[in-house]
């Protein structure tokens, strides 16, 4: 479809098409760990969930994020027209034109700044560093062969921020928490990424497996999930968290063992359950673990 014939397309249906490039269904990757942050928050400074704020949070993080993917669609879409997994996507066909892909972003930018605003002074001080992190890194593969270093820190903010929006204040606790998240978001794109090397080699395109090959790919993804389970034993210990979030960790330690079997260097056949399944199933996993034991602890609903 050609860039005129998506303009003339009634709203709803260019809506839906945005909603399809930013792939909004994919926040629950990272929105369970803001809650988690929150809630934990909640928990150690009063003792009550405030909806309101948890409200705030959730359009934060789907407005930044929302912001990112957009952002990063509209930067690779010369990129993403010359890789056959990619050629599909609504700004290559025209189904989405960059201008209303640039609409939808400062939109959404917009969005998470006013919510921003609305939570505390330091959120909306501390909003345009999150925001940069979310341009560099698509640039980052041009530049780096270490783009998901970038992606990592970039996911990183979304429990730092959650923490942030109920206190008022900077945690290291959140800082445990969101470096776990980051490590393992990196993680799970470095096996994501070797789907893409050869079409990476051709296209001159920069990554971990484009440039070391998929066997240091996926060995590099093990090192990140073992370090995001460490990180998440961290974070246990030094919330004093219960009996649920430890069998959530149980549960987690385990999602990571199966993807791990599943995709190995010479056999990616698997590689989509394991990233779209897999991670998702584990931070929903995780979060309802963490809300049971905030329960049991006394978080009043």
């Amino acid at each position: 479809m050609s860039a005129s014939a998506s303009a003339a397309l009634p709203e709803p249906g260019r809506t839906r098409a945005f909603l399809r490039l930013v792939m909004i269904e994919h926040s629950v990757f990272a929105l369970p760990f803001a809650y988690i942050a929150a809630l934990t928050a909640m928990f150690q400074s009063g003792g009550d969930i405030r909806w309101a704020r948890l409200l705030l949070v959730t359009v934060c993080m789907v407005g930044l994020r929302t912001f990112a993917m957009a952002v990063n669609r509209i930067i690779d879409r010369e990129i993403d027209a010359r890789n056959p997994r990619t050629a599909h996507r609504e700004l290559v066909t025209g189904a989405v034109s960059v201008k209303h892909a640039w609409t939808g972003a400062l939109i959404a930018v917009a969005v998470f700044l006013g919510s921003a605003a609305l939570l505390n002074p330091l959120c909306l001080a501390l909003a345009p560093v999150a925001v940069v992190p979310m341009v560099v890194y698509p640039y980052g593969k041009r530049f780096t062969n270490f783009p998901q270093a970038i992606l990592g820190l970039a996911q990183a903010m979304g429990p730092i921020g959650g923490w942030l929006a109920i206190t008022g204040e900077w945690s290291w606790d959140a800082v445990i928490l969101g470096l776990a998240v980051g490590i393992w978001i990196g993680g799970f794109d470095l096996i994501y990424a070797c789907q893409d090397v050869e079409t990476d080699r051709e296209t001159g395109v920069l990554s971990v497996p484009a440039r070391f090959g998929i066997p240091a790919a996926i060995r590099g993804a093990r090192v990140c999930h073992a370090i995001t389970t460490a990180l998440l034993v961290w974070y246990a210990l030094a919330t004093d968290a219960g009996a649920f979030f430890w069998l959530g960790l149980l549960i987690v330690a385990a999602a990571f063992g199966y993807e791990h079997t599943i995709v190995r260097p010479h056999d990616l056949t698997r590689l989509n359950r394991a990233f779209f399944s897999v991670n998702g199933f584990i931070g929903i996993a995780l979060f309802v673990c963490a809300l049971l034991d905030l329960l049991v602890r006394g978080l009043s609903l």
